[in-house]
């Protein structure tokens, strides 16, 4: 089978160093393995810039979504109420977390190519005094548009909500400082921008909003209060832990403060985001995203006007030559998505900027 590089929003491509940490079998058991937990817990915090005192860490087995669902499932009552702010399809997801669990809710939905108005939550909040949380995605991948959570939780915070951010493609890779935007709750998974494998998520929170939740959660196995009160006594996690991604983890955390931390890391994507747009425009590409509001982590191109263009063919055709794209997930048009995040850099984006071209000289009318 042929190698590749993943043009994705995660999984993505991963260091050498961090896939070879996957070759050692760990006890669960062992305090050394415990203690890689703990360490994993303090990085984390240190990156969000907030205080141990103030907020934990717990890591939860499965996907973003896992953690996701175990936030909205543990933490909101029977009688509280949440607003979803949605523009995308992880907002709709939020959504059907909420019906599955029986969460009340009210949905602010947003065009995909739109930013959240902060004016309108405001209004929401000002109507609806029952509301008791918000949610909202950070990074949007359906579109590739980056959301402004400090306008939102500025709003938040004034009307005294829980907030609760989905930074799943951000966090890592965009600085976020979680203590000063008052973020109650934040999630994002271990296979993203800190360039880890798959196989958990990690949620960053305010202790005594995690303490309020005690008797909230609908599951089992996604109880986040319950995951923290054991993994809090000495690393080890309540269930089977994923220890083989656990180690790829500490690696990939390694790896980033060796690059320079999240600012060095921002700056390599944003580079990468900003070149590759620039050479697609200079094929006839255009973006779906506006300029103001486009991310630097996964952009969504229109299909070119200029050749008979198939994605599969198109997909198949850089596989072959060692890339792999995203299909669109805009659904009222023709697209297709390239992310820039993981072990990508300013060679990758004009390799593959240059098979485009070939791709669509080839087919072009």
């Amino acid at each position: 089978m042929n190698n590749y590089k993943l043009l994705t929003p995660g999984p993505l491509t991963t260091s050498d160093s961090v896939k070879k940490e996957m070759m050692f079998d760990h006890c669960t058991w062992d305090d050394d393995y415990k203690k890689i937990t703990l360490e994993i817990r303090d990085d984390l915090l240190e990156l969000a810039h907030v205080d141990k005192n103030e907020y934990t860490v717990v890591l939860m087995q499965g996907s973003g979504t896992f953690g996701v669902e175990s936030v909205l499932s543990s933490v909101i009552g029977e009688n509280d109420k949440l607003l979803i702010v949605s523009n995308g399809a992880y907002g709709k997801r939020m959504e059907e977390i909420a019906k599955y669990n029986k969460i009340k809710y009210y949905l602010y939905d947003e065009d995909y190519n739109k930013i959240p108005s902060s004016e309108k939550i405001k209004n929401i909040l000002e109507k609806d005094t029952s509301i008791t949380h918000v949610s909202m995605v950070h990074s949007e991948t359906t579109s590739g548009i980056l959301n402004d959570i400090q306008s939102v939780a500025k709003v938040v915070k004034e009307k005294g909500k829980v907030f609760i951010v989905d930074a799943m493609s951000s966090f890592g890779g965009i600085d976020i400082d979680v203590k000063k935007l008052g973020i109650d709750y934040i999630i994002s998974s271990a296979n993203k921008c800190i360039q880890g494998v798959p196989g958990f998520s990690f949620i960053i929170c305010k202790k005594n909003q995690l303490e309020k939740s005690k008797q909230n959660s609908r599951s089992l196995s996604l109880n986040l209060y319950e995951q923290w009160k054991t993994m809090n006594v000495d690393g080890k996690w309540r269930f089977t832990s994923p220890t083989h991604v656990v180690l790829a983890f500490r690696q990939a955390l390694r790896e980033l403060k060796n690059e320079g931390s999240i600012p060095k890391r921002a700056q390599r994507y944003r580079n990468n985001n900003q070149l590759l747009i620039e050479k697609m425009k200079e094929l006839g590409l255009k973006t779906y995203i506006d300029s103001e509001h486009q991310g630097p982590i996964i952009t969504t191109f229109y299909y070119p006007e200029n050749c008979d263009f198939s994605f599969k063919e198109a997909y198949n055709y850089l596989k072959d030559r060692g890339y792999a794209i995203y299909p669109g997930k805009v659904t009222e048009c023709d697209t297709f998505r390239i992310g820039n995040i993981g072990e990508i850099y300013e060679e990758d984006i004009l390799k593959v900027v240059n098979l485009f071209k070939e791709f669509m000289e080839i087919h072009g009318r």
